[in-house]
């Protein structure tokens, strides 16, 4: 069987990489490690470790060397073939072979030719194991031929026409290079309308007078001989047409002029390629270069564009004035049609290229060398592409596989050779080799069958010295076959070291990430396999950091002055630390003035060059610190007053180092305006993602003018830096070039993650995408993962677009599920998620509370208590329980609407509740439903009850009817709410005399099952007040109140059938008809007189803010049962009863048809703080008062508000 993984090991970064003594036993490139210990007896077959190209192109002039490097145990032999045949090297006085080597060197340059040795090579390394095989190796010399002779004429054209000057190298091993150059051998200037092609022609696309010259020369540098070929110059002449119509005119008198036109704008049309359309075939990974160049006047414009796509961005470059388009590491993809397009103001003309990638073989998967022990299985893989498909051919120590010896363990299918089973004598090393029509890949992979026990190769015992809170690797390299599986122990009697604290490395390395300092000790690395054991042991030291305690300042200080920096140090008491002092990052001048002692550098008489940066180094054997600061010199004599400003921008940016995800900036500081800089922001632009938008990247110090930055991938950076002093921010510098950086494999996952059903069957699992900065490359996508909490079920995942909702169908009712979402994109996963819980979707409960029972607490509150429903069957998220109660109609008040239910929620698991505002004296029906998010659940059975009696309301109405001389009938409706049943009725009333005194309070209790009552025996033309209400069992309800006045109009008496009469007062009625007396014309007459006097004084008093006592004599007969009236507001001749404080009007206060309406009660849940579906404390309890707003005045809102009149206080008289 194949070496496997038997612990989960994480790989060691880069950066660890030189911390690695061996990497034997990497899987993907298992090597015998060659140490000395083990070369004594241990074999390994031969390895190809050097090789000269496939295409060797030699210089004719030096010796031929033909590399072929191997290893391998036992040493290996090498051969060599020749055109497929094999090369006998001892026959050849002029080749020899490199001892302990392959590699050949023939010797020409005494003598013999190149030439000879043209040929294809094969190097064959062999040992017992097997044989390993080079590449083909084509040797051919370089050649650089001359120009070949030719005469070349004057060119003479007109100023305006297009121009090809030729050039046409010599063939070359390996082609020229070419250059145009004069005789001066300065380079001819090029532009839109000059240029040179691919080819190496000059193209003019018109020609100017300033062209003209003789010494236009075509050069081809080879560089493989270094030698550079001239081709005979080249005259040219550019006339203008008066120059030629000149020239016509004094050789050919009778030869018509040419017009002034010859010269003319045309449309562009192109010098190369020709034709409307072309084609051109580039190999995968190579640059493809298409071009264009157009002849025209004006100079025409080159622009491009992909028919079917787009250019790729990032791969696309533009040469020669834009008339050649570039597409570095081309690949199948770029195949298509590109077009070119030539245009001035004349019009345009375009050229269509089809291009078509081919490619060479490439590998997708090359066989790895593959270690085994007796009787295991396992296979070699041979993978690769290309356009066509490459065909897939094994070779055995350089055999065909077709011909090689049958070896039972070794089957061939297709690119894989699988093994099994194997035996000492099934090592080999086996050749792939993939090839078409474009080339081949070759690749030697051995099989090597040992069985060894482990061996630990790092040396006992070694010590390892680290810096606290840093990480330390402690190595243990081996070897074994089958793989042996490592385990560290720490002390002598340690368990094994588990990887949630350690991280153990696939070589064996153990790394603690943070070493504290009970990380010291003695620790043990163990490698097993089933052939034995081995142990090393290893020590670590944990030592303090070393840390600057006391840094260096900022110093200002005038020439001649003397300067000192301090430095003190702390460090580990077992390190030795060296202080170094820096200026500008060099060495301290060698300088009497520059004086170092422990802690200090003195600088004495202080010289406008001392003026820099110096900086204190502190170096132990394992870290070293450093802290710096700035000397300013200044001069001594007083200057003027410096202007004070924000820096100027930095300019000059700078990208280098760049890495995958990192990059140094630097950049050169502009004038600090005599305010010293603090600091430097810098910020970045991902110019992919958001355009336009500037984030903070880090701040650095003002001593600083570099950055080593820290970056993502996918993004393509562009950076600005702004200055900072004391007052205040330069503006931006200008920014930086772009650097586009490697996509990677996202760092972060999705966040707020959530799993909530919306229907009974479902899950919906939603989060919050990541942005395009997060994404670290293209293809961004969502592994989306469930599985059940409470089951054993596998994860089920869906890998989905760039959304943020994914739904569960089929998924059971209201089921806890675990669920994660992990990001990813083209180049692989995020880290593994955290794993949140969620719930599939609820449906109605299924189950009613039981046993509800009602207790009634007083006329307007009721208990409520019932038993909670199972958790089951709520299915869904518990929210409360909520009561439904309503109070039973008459026959007829159904019939006139429907039954008014009213709602309460109690929140939680709640098994009781409070149902204020009730109704006394009332029929009520009542049931419970559990409510979950989805809704309720079934109804409890109805539960009813009964509230007790209450005091009523006031009567809905009272009418004062028939006003006799010395008699008043009352009317009067029930209580709109008795709340009860009525046992009687109190009506008090008392007499209101001219003065507005109130008379004696007289009491008379009425029947309940009356609505008329008629008083008799009162007095005349006098103006009476009543108070009546309705009483029950619980007491005595609202009052309503009336005033009314007897009369002596006898008329309105006939036709009225005797009232009933009280038990008051009973005495006969005088019939006396006053009106005709003259002692009561002349009363009145008297009377009249002293009203129009009062109502004059009144008039005076009023408008000077008198005020009319009536408030105290009202006082003095006030009603007893009535509440205290309000503060007279002043106004003459007004009364305010106890209920409404409400003045007279016209002899009565009741409107028109004498009634007065008792207004509803406004007690309702409202008044509880939450109207029908009020909400209740945790305990049950209403929230807000317990009981309901106080009765209103019976006649506020139904009584006029009009100030009194002279009128009214006439009627008071009538």
């Amino acid at each position: 069987m194949q070496l496997k993984k038997m612990l989960r090991r994480k790989r060691l970064s880069a950066g660890r990489a030189p911390m690695i003594l061996f990497l034997c036993q990497m899987i993907s490139a298992l090597d015998v490690p060659l140490d000395p210990k083990l070369l004594e007896d241990l074999v390994q077959p031969p390895t190809i470790t050097q090789q000269s190209p496939k295409d060797y192109i030699i210089d004719p002039r030096e010796n031929i060397v033909i590399q072929c490097e191997a290893k391998g145990k036992p040493p290996p032999s090498f051969s060599w073939t020749r055109n497929g045949t094999h090369f006998d090297i001892d026959k050849d006085p002029l080749v020899t072979m490199k001892p302990g080597s392959g590699t050949l060197t023939i010797n020409i340059m005494s003598e013999g030719k190149a030439e000879t040795y043209e040929g294809v090579y094969q190097c064959t390394a062999r040992n017992e194991r097997g044989a390993a095989i080079s590449n083909n190796i084509v040797v051919r010399p370089s050649r650089s031929p001359l120009w070949t002779k030719e005469k070349l004429e004057p060119i003479i054209l007109r100023n305006g026409q297009s121009l090809i000057l030729p050039c046409r190298p010599p063939l070359g091993l390996p082609p020229p290079i070419i250059f145009w150059m004069d005789n001066s051998f300065q380079r001819l200037p090029q532009s839109e309308r000059v240029s040179q092609g691919l080819n190496g022609d000059l193209y003019f696309s018109n020609v100017l007078p300033e062209d003209t010259r003789e010494d236009y020369i075509c050069y081809a540098r080879f560089n493989h001989t270094q030698t550079i070929q001239q081709k005979q110059p080249i005259s040219v002449k550019v006339i203008s047409v008066d120059e030629l119509n000149d020239t016509i005119a004094a050789n050919l008198n009778d030869t018509e002029f040419y017009s002034a036109k010859s010269n003319r704008e045309r449309p562009p049309t192109f010098l190369t390629p020709e034709g409307n359309a072309s084609h051109k075939e580039e190999l995968r990974g190579n640059v493809l270069s298409l071009e264009c160049i157009a002849e025209g006047l004006p100079t025409p414009i080159i622009y491009w564009i992909k028919e079917d796509g787009t250019l790729p961005i990032n791969r696309t470059f533009y040469r020669n004035f834009k008339k050649t388009l570039q597409i570095i590491q081309v690949s199948e993809a770029d195949s298509g049609n590109y077009q070119c397009i030539a245009k001035n103001p004349l019009g345009a003309i375009h050229h269509t290229i089809s291009v078509t990638v081919k490619a060479a073989p490439y590998w997708i998967m090359a066989p790895q060398n593959l270690v085994l022990s007796p009787g295991e299985d396992g296979r070699l893989m041979c993978r690769a592409n290309g356009n066509p498909k490459p065909r897939i051919s094994w070779l055995l120590n350089g055999v065909p596989g077709e011909i090689a010896p049958d070896d039972p363990s070794r089957k061939i299918d297709g690119d894989t050779i699988i093994f099994s089973n194997v035996q000492e004598r099934s090592s080999a090393v086996y050749q792939c080799n993939a090839s078409n029509e474009y080339g081949y890949l070759l690749a030697n992979a051995f099989v090597n069958v040992l069985a060894e026990p482990p061996r630990i190769l790092t040396s006992a015992n070694t010590l390892y010295q680290v810096i606290a809170d840093r990480p330390a690797l402690l190595d243990c390299a081996f070897f074994g076959s089958p793989l042996p599986t490592i385990e560290w122990f720490k002390g002598a009697k340690g368990s094994a070291l588990r990887e949630d604290i350690y991280v153990l490395h696939e070589n064996g390395t153990l790394e603690i990430p943070v070493a504290q300092k009970d990380s010291t000790g003695t620790y043990t690395c163990v490698a097993r396999n089933k052939l034995g054991m081995a142990k090393n042991e290893v020590h670590l030291e944990i030592k303090d950091a070393t840390r600057i305690i006391k840094q260096p300042e900022y110093a200002v200080m005038q020439r001649g002055g003397t300067v000192s920096f301090e430095c003190k140090v702390k460090h580990d008491h077992t390190l030795i630390p060296t202080i170094t002092w820096l200026k500008d990052n060099g060495e301290l001048p060698n300088d009497g003035r520059f004086t170092v002692d422990k802690d200090h550098l003195v600088v004495a008489d202080v010289r406008d060059d001392d003026g820099g940066t110096y900086t204190c180094v502190a170096n132990t054997t394992l870290d070293n610190v450093s802290a710096s600061a700035v000397l300013s010199v200044v001069a001594p004599t007083p200057t003027p007053a410096p202007i004070y400003d924000v820096p100027n921008p930095p300019f000059d940016l700078e990208l280098t180092d760049q890495l995958d995800k990192s990059v140094q900036l630097s950049w050169t500081p502009g004038n600090d305006n005599n305010s010293p800089i603090t600091k430097f922001i810098i910020e970045y632009e991902d110019a992919m993602h958001e355009a336009g938008l500037w984030h903070l990247q880090t701040e650095v110090s003002g001593m600083q003018t570099t950055a080593q930055l820290k970056l993502s991938p996918y993004v393509n950076y562009s950076f600005r830096v702004m200055a900072v002093n004391s007052l205040g921010r330069s503006l931006p510098s200008e920014a930086s070039e772009q650097y586009l950086t490697k996509a990677a494999e996202p760092d972060t996952n999705p966040t707020a993650v959530e799993g909530l059903g919306s229907e009974p069957d479902n899950l919906v699992i939603t989060w919050k995408p990541l942005n395009g900065f997060e994404s670290n490359g293209p293809g961004l996508q969502y592994k989306v993962s469930w599985r059940q909490k409470d089951g054993d079920d596998e994860w089920t995942s869906v890998v989905v677009a760039n959304v943020s909702k994914y739904i569960v169908s089929g998924t059971p009712t209201f089921v806890p599920y675990l669920i994660k979402v992990q990001a990813l994109n083209d180049v692989g996963f995020a880290p593994e998620p955290a794993v949140v819980m969620g719930h599939s979707g609820e449906d109605l409960p299924m189950v009613a509370p039981g046993n509800v029972h009602v207790n009634v607490v007083n006329s307007t509150l009721a208990e409520v208590h019932w038993d909670p429903v199972p958790l089951k069957s709520i299915r869904g998220h518990l929210q409360g329980y909520r009561i439904y109660y309503w109070k039973a109609q008459s026959s007829s008040k159904r019939n006139r609407r429907h039954l008014e239910k009213k709602i309460l929620t109690f929140q939680g698991s709640k098994t009781h509740g409070m149902l204020p505002g009730l109704e006394p004296f009332s029929h009520y029906t009542l049931n419970v439903r559990v409510v979950n998010g989805k809704g309720e659940g079934p109804a409890s059975p109805d539960r009813v009850f009964n509230t007790p009696e209450g005091v009523p309301s006031a009567p809905s109405s009272l009418k004062i009817v028939n006003p006799t001389l010395d008699s008043l009938t009352l009317e009067w409706d029930p209580p709109s709410r008795p709340n009860g049943i009525l046992t009687e009725y109190t009506l008090k009333y008392q007499p209101i005399n001219s003065t507005h005194e109130l008379g004696p309070l007289v009491d008379l209790k009425i029947p309940a099952n009356k609505t008329r009552w008629t008083l008799k025996n009162l007095n005349f033309s006098t103006r009476y007040k009543f108070y009546f209400y309705a009483q029950t069992a619980a007491g005595s309800g609202s009052q309503i109140t009336e005033e009314a006045v007897t009369t002596v109009d006898e008329g309105k008496m006939a036709g009225i059938p005797p009232p009933d009469v009280g038990a008051g007062k009973a005495m006969a009625s005088r019939q006396v008809d006053i009106a005709t007396q003259g002692w009561f014309i002349g009363l009145m007459c008297a009377v009249a007189l002293l009203i129009l006097i009062l109502l004059i004084v009144c008039f005076i008093r009023r408008n000077k803010g008198g005020k009319y006592p009536v408030k105290e004599k009202e006082d003095a007969h006030a009603d007893p049962e009535i509440q205290p009236m309000k503060e007279d507001d002043g106004t003459f001749g007004e009364y305010s009863d106890a209920e409404d404080h409400k003045p007279l009007k016209k002899g009565s206060r009741t409107p028109s048809d004498r009634t007065v309406k008792k207004e509803d009660s406004d007690d309702s849940l409202v008044d509880y703080g939450e109207g029908v579906n009020g909400q209740f404390n945790e305990d049950g309890s209403f929230i807000g008062q317990y009981s309901g707003k106080k009765e209103k005045e019976p006649a506020e809102g139904n009584e006029s508000s009009e100030a009194p009149s002279p009128v009214n206080a006439m009627n008071s008289f009538v």
